[in-house]
């Protein structure tokens, strides 16, 4: 079954709700991405089992285009995996392209995909060049990554069908076929209001989760139930943040740095097969505030990086993929449970 997201989130239980987070913050409308002014959110999930697990998500900054670029700043925590476009968007700080992630072995035909899209809008008619940006998480431990089912009608699906509402968790989208943690994982997302120089601006965060290690929550180590197989250690994570702290292309960077971090709060491992990759794009205008200002933009990507991995997990269910490999849903561990029961009393 192909579906297409129209933004409706699927999370009834989420990090904060149950207080398991170390630092709540104030978040936004949706504590998603979407609130941050002018970004929009699709999906549109691909799944025929028991063999595919797998989709498209994209992030679409509004009016994006070669005409209208945005600052953006690039994170590579560790390069194993394949960010398409990240070449320019480091040397010229600009995005021009929505983002989009998906499968490895899809990502290269995603990026074909957003040059259709392109070709397509009657407003890019004298374009002749082009930098999209794609990136991808491996999804073959559920999903026949090597079949390539993702098309461009689901790509162009996902990026028209974006919208600015609340955003789809867990095992839809980009994140259908995905795993962190020992666990079933897919998309998180989250979002901090915070203060920079007596002005209020949004932090929201996207992570396609991927990665290995084992979870810990408030400190304490959750690993899977006994006796289940563990994918291998690698995967990749794809982590995006936005802003609309009028910040430029170096403070960017800066930011994207912290998205990558933040990922020790939850106990990743980044292992060698891991591509692990923080992109943080700014829609914001105006004079950029000192970088002595930037503190709580960078706290707060640490935390929103936490939430998201946290409600990606808790939004995700058991999946069986392929093979009859199996991704247990983080409620299946015991130790979960305990840690949940214990923060109640």
């Amino acid at each position: 079954m192909n579906s297409v997201g129209k933004g409706t989130t699927t999370v009834t239980t989420r990090a904060r709700d149950l207080g398991i987070l170390a630092v709540p913050g104030t978040t936004g409308p949706h504590g998603a991405i979407t609130d941050v002014p002018g970004v929009l959110v699709g999906h549109t999930t691909v799944r025929r089992p028991p063999d595919v697990h797998t989709g498209v998500t994209a992030i679409v900054p509004r009016g994006i285009g070669p005409a209208s670029p945005i600052p953006a700043g690039i994170s590579v925590g560790n390069g194993f995996g394949k960010l398409i476009g990240a070449t320019q968007v480091t040397e010229l700080g600009r995005l021009e392209s929505p983002i989009v992630l998906t499968a490895t072995l899809s990502a290269f035909r995603a990026a074909d995909a957003l040059v259709s899209w392109l070709v397509r809008e009657p407003a890019f008619g004298d374009v002749t060049t082009f930098n999209p940006v794609v990136g991808e998480c491996n999804d073959g431990y559920l999903s026949d990554i090597r079949a390539r089912p993702v098309t461009e009608e689901h790509v162009l699906a996902a990026v028209g069908g974006a919208n600015d509402g609340p955003v789809a968790m867990g095992s839809v989208g980009a994140g259908t076929g995905t795993g962190a943690l020992g666990f079933k994982a897919g998309i998180g997302s989250a979002s901090r209001i915070v203060e920079i120089e007596g002005t209020t601006v949004t932090l929201g965060g996207l992570v396609q989760a991927n990665f290995g290690g084992v979870l810990r929550v408030l400190g304490r180590p959750v690993p899977p139930p006994p006796h289940t197989p563990r994918p291998p250690d690698t995967g990749s994570c794809m982590l995006v943040l936005a802003t609309d702290a009028p910040l430029e292309s170096r403070q960017l960077n800066r930011l994207a740095n912290r998205a990558v971090f933040g990922l020790g709060r939850v106990g990743a491992s980044y292992s060698h097969g891991s591509g692990d990759y923080g992109l943080a794009f700014s829609t914001g205008t105006g004079t950029p505030p000192p970088d002595s200002a930037l503190d709580p933009l960078f706290a707060a990507a640490l935390d929103v990086v936490e939430e998201m991995v946290l409600d990606s997990l808790l939004a995700a269910a058991t999946t069986v993929g392929r093979l009859g490999r199996t991704l247990p849903g983080l409620t299946t561990s015991p130790d979960w449970r305990g840690l949940v029961a214990d923060v109640a009393r």
